[in-house]
């Protein structure tokens, strides 16, 4: 069983906040197409400690305050029925394909919407081991408005320009009633990140790879089931990789196993993991690597912990208003 240590966040974040920042060196003008997995959202973390250190200090009472209620049991019974969250879908273009369908962002509503209620096709693929533990999460996503934006970039990076007007991006909407995703071309094989709880509120949401966004039009596998933003979604939600970014290291989720670390692609079943206990890995959770027909599930654990930043004095409470 994991426990949640806020030792080993302090220890965590201070590692991320020393971390080297080569990304934002990064030229926006490499585009590799992406063959395997990768979130930036780590990452972006660092750079944001790095720019701003009191964030590591808001993220600890976050961590502190997700234990206080799930140690009361409070994220359970915090709203009746489902929680709504309006999405506003940011999209930067150079050519017309990257200009993606309204077709195209609908679908990826509705793999948001599936893989959040427990209504996706392959959920009924969760092996015995974790059956028990499989989560109906229950948050609605409603798209509220797309906004398009032509731009002379090439591609982006995590330095975050894209949620920026004044640097060719697009600033969010509504911050703090809204979920603003930001579809556009990726630098570095970055099929794309998420902003956690504690960031500033101007660069809050979640950025997603035109190609690997929704499961239609160029959505292109094996990331062409609307995964990547399942995933990211997550990571807005205050969940992390489910291997802890580190060799058998903690989620803070007590439910989902010890990994020792990140699997891609379609891993066989009943893949052992040779950390304390030797637990089967549950690669097919949507907080790790794997590719998006292998992800499908989330654990009761981790509903837990998304539904605790709804709560009142948590970092997404004005959600669930």
């Amino acid at each position: 069983m994991k426990k949640l240590l806020l030792p080993c966040l302090i220890m965590a974040l201070t590692f991320l906040s020393c971390h080297k920042d080569e990304i934002e060196s990064q030229s926006s003008d490499i585009t590799i197409a992406p063959t395997a997995r990768k979130c930036a959202s780590m990452e972006l973390l660092a750079i944001q400690l790095k720019n701003d250190p009191a964030m590591a200090d808001r993220m600890l009472q976050i961590e502190s305050f997700t234990n206080k209620v799930l140690k009361e049991h409070k994220a359970a019974r915090l709203v009746n029925g489902v929680i709504e969250i309006p999405v506003v879908v940011n999209v930067l273009y150079r050519t017309a394909s990257e200009n993606i369908s309204d077709a195209q962002i609908q679908s990826q509503i509705d793999a948001l919407n599936e893989d959040y209620n427990a209504t996706n096709a392959d959920f009924t693929l969760v092996p015995a081991t974790f059956s028990g533990v499989k989560a109906n999460v229950g948050i609605r996503f409603v798209l509220d408005q797309t906004v398009r934006k032509s731009t002379n970039k090439r591609s982006w990076n995590t330095n975050d320009y894209m949620k920026i007007s004044s640097r060719g991006g697009i600033d969010p909407t509504s911050p703090a009633t809204k979920l603003n995703l930001w579809v556009c071309t990726l630098s570095n094989d970055i099929l794309g990140y998420a902003q956690f709880p504690g960031g500033a509120s101007a660069t809050d949401g979640v950025v997603i790879l035109n190609t690997a966004f929704g499961r239609t039009g160029t959505a292109a596998a094996p990331f062409n089931k609307g995964r990547t933003a399942t995933h990211e979604v997550g990571h807005w939600l205050n969940l992390r990789h489910i291997w802890g970014d580190a060799t058998c290291g903690t989620d803070y989720v007590n439910d989902t196993p010890l990994h020792n670390t990140a699997n891609y692609g379609c891993p066989a079943a009943g893949h052992k993991s040779t950390c304390t206990g030797t637990p089967v890995e549950m690669t097919m959770n949507y907080m790790d690597y794997t590719d998006d027909a292998c992800m499908y599930m989330f654990s009761n654990g981790q509903k837990s912990r998304m539904l605790a930043t709804f709560v009142s004095g948590g970092p997404r409470y004005s959600f669930a208003q």
